[in-house]
């Protein structure tokens, strides 16, 4: 997976002009282990209660069912759980939590999108120095 996201760095590194209009095949089975081992345990379950723990009792066949209502456009990302963090000085800051499976995509889309604005911005920066 390093590999092809290299490429889409080399890319827009190399043709600044380009436009991706086809990104939607790098969200694959390998991405998605990738960024299911990436996630930490012991974050909060969403409004699902779905933890890393249980997804992984059936990692590939979770994986690909994932992928499959990708492809079918039925993915549906499930509502963000709401909780309410303490702050020093009395207030609450509001915190969103999505479900685990949501946290997968999250990243695989993230590790894409970034090798691509990285390099947009590096070369910006270079241009104004």
């Amino acid at each position: 997976m390093e590999t092809k996201l290299a490429r889409i760095a080399e890319i827009a590194r190399t043709k600044p002009k380009e436009v991706f209009t086809s990104l939607y095949h790098y969200l694959n089975e390998e991405m998605f282990i990738q960024c299911h081992n990436e996630l930490s345990a012991d974050k909060a379950a969403g409004i699902d209660e779905v933890t890393k723990e249980e997804y992984i009792k059936d990692l590939e066949a979770n994986i690909i069912n994932l992928v499959e209502r990708l492809k079918k456009h039925s993915y549906k990302p499930q509502p963000v759980r709401r909780m309410y963090i303490p702050k020093g000085n009395g207030t609450e800051r509001p915190l969103g939590i999505p479900a685990y499976e949501d946290k997968i995509v999250q990243l695989g889309l993230k590790k894409i999108l970034e090798r691509i604005y990285e390099e947009d911005f590096l070369v910006k920066r270079s241009l104004n120095n």
